[in-house]
């Protein structure tokens, strides 16, 4: 029998700690991955980075020859936002890739009140420009990625946006450039997701969206009442409603499927249990007694959505004696949970079912918890690397295989479910209310 022939494409995930990459057939099958860790650098307290050159520009190409496919006929890149670093003229990073929630994109007085703090990138400009004044240009994440795949510094609409107000509906605001050290000509050239941008070797180099764009767009997550969790190093929850109704403390934006999601982004994700891990001793979070088991706030950066805080701190109420690593492990994975239910409760929305999406897909207690938290059974993503995912999707749309974001939605697949433990869920109730009243003393 002859071999069915396929259209391979590639999509990369420049994430918060790893790069992620995956080569997928038409159908949405993964028939090749890569996985190439990256440091996350804390200097302190309120700073984020990464070594931009090994992270985003390194890390792209090492992801690429891993997969080794030859086939693929075209490559799109994810990644996170806002991200800045300064390049020379071979378009090699020469600072430190600045990232979200990093101190130096803070403007003094000023709270995030939408889904990307305001001015958080023109500050990381700001910075980045005083301290590198002679760089050839200013980039994201994906323009360092893109120039290094295919020679062209390119980034997609949505990524440029977050970038107010150096960015708007004319394109790139010279004087707000000029105010933090900048020219538009050492900014990346802004395009359409899905659109070709320029070639890669063999394949065509298209252009990709933001990581959490991407995740949404293969998660079926698509109809009124579906919640997305996307379980990475940040934390996000969209709910789907069918209009553009605001929430206090919460962002809502529009999909591409003419409803809104409401939720946001919160730091109690895979960089606060990755710190746990760190810091605490081998233990079993499923050992735990349901009874025993105190309440974590998980705030060691502050918080995002709801409380736009970067003030707080985390908190660990109820301890004593009798608990071991497991019960403390257990609770910082209820903290997370705790924040999920805490989002959709107050998204206000008739929630019918709940999907995770993410890395964090692989850690079971994480899901148990999440499930147990809000008391709904948790339909895990079908492929982890649901950013990449969707950067292939649209590398698809580059080559002219696809014609509209909404049909990525076929690609979607459910590996499995967790349900909530029954011996759980009156004792996790209570101690959700706890930690809302925790969370309320501030």
């Amino acid at each position: 029998m002859t071999p069915v022939a396929t259209e391979v494409t590639i999509g990369i995930d420049v994430g918060t700690t790893a790069v992620k990459a995956v080569a997928a057939d038409q159908d949405g099958r993964v028939v090749a991955r890569a996985r190439i860790p990256h440091e996350l650098r804390v200097p302190a307290p309120d700073l984020l980075e990464h070594n931009a050159d090994e992270a985003w520009r390194r890390g792209p190409l090492t992801a690429l020859s891993r997969l080794d496919r030859p086939d693929a006929r075209a490559i799109a890149v994810s990644a996170m936002v806002p991200s800045l670093t300064a390049v020379d003229a071979a378009g090699t990073p020469v600072s430190p890739g600045l990232l979200y929630g990093d101190g130096r994109g803070r403007v003094p007085g000023v709270l995030a009140d939408g889904p990307f703090p305001v001015g958080e990138a023109a500050e990381f400009l700001r910075w980045t420009a005083a301290h590198a004044p002679a760089a050839a240009g200013y980039w994201a994440a994906p323009a360092v990625a893109n120039h290094a795949l295919a020679g062209e510094a390119v980034i997609d609409f949505p990524t440029a946006f977050t970038a107010s107000p150096l960015f708007d509906a004319d394109g790139w605001n010279a004087a707000a450039l000029a105010d933090r050290g900048a020219t538009v000509e050492q900014m990346p050239r802004v395009a359409p997701p899905g659109t070709a941008a320029g070639q890669a070797g063999d394949a065509i180099l298209g252009v990709g969206a933001i990581d959490a764009v991407c995740e949404q767009m293969v998660s079926g997550a698509d109809d009124v009442g579906d919640v997305l969790v996307l379980c990475g190093t940040t934390l996000i929850v969209w709910v789907t409603i069918p209009d553009a109704r605001q929430v206090p403390g919460l962002w809502t934006i529009p999909t591409t499927t003419g409803m809104s999601q409401v939720g946001g982004a919160s730091n109690a994700g895979g960089l606060f249990l990755g710190w746990v891990d760190r810091v605490l001793g081998p233990g079993d979070p499923a050992a735990a007694d349901p009874r025993r088991v105190p309440v974590w706030l998980p705030y060691l950066r502050g918080e995002r959505a709801p409380l736009h805080d970067p003030a707080r701190r985390g908190t660990l109420d109820g301890l004593d004696l009798g608990h071991d690593a497991a019960a403390l492990r257990r609770a910082a994975y209820e903290a997370s949970g705790f924040v999920v239910r805490q989002l959709i409760d107050l998204s206000g929305a008739d929630v019918s079912r709940v999907v995770v999406a993410g890395g964090g897909t692989r850690l079971q207690p994480w899901l148990q918890a999440i499930a147990d938290a809000t008391g709904r059974p948790v339909q895990v993503s079908g492929v982890a690397e649901g950013a990449a995912l969707g950067a292939a999707f649209l590398a698809r749309m580059a080559l002219g295989a696809e014609s509209q974001i909404t049909d990525a939605a076929r690609w979607a697949t459910v590996e499995r479910t967790v349900d909530p433990n029954p011996a759980w869920l009156a004792p996790v109730q209570e101690r959700y209310h706890r930690f809302l009243e925790l969370v309320s003393l501030r």
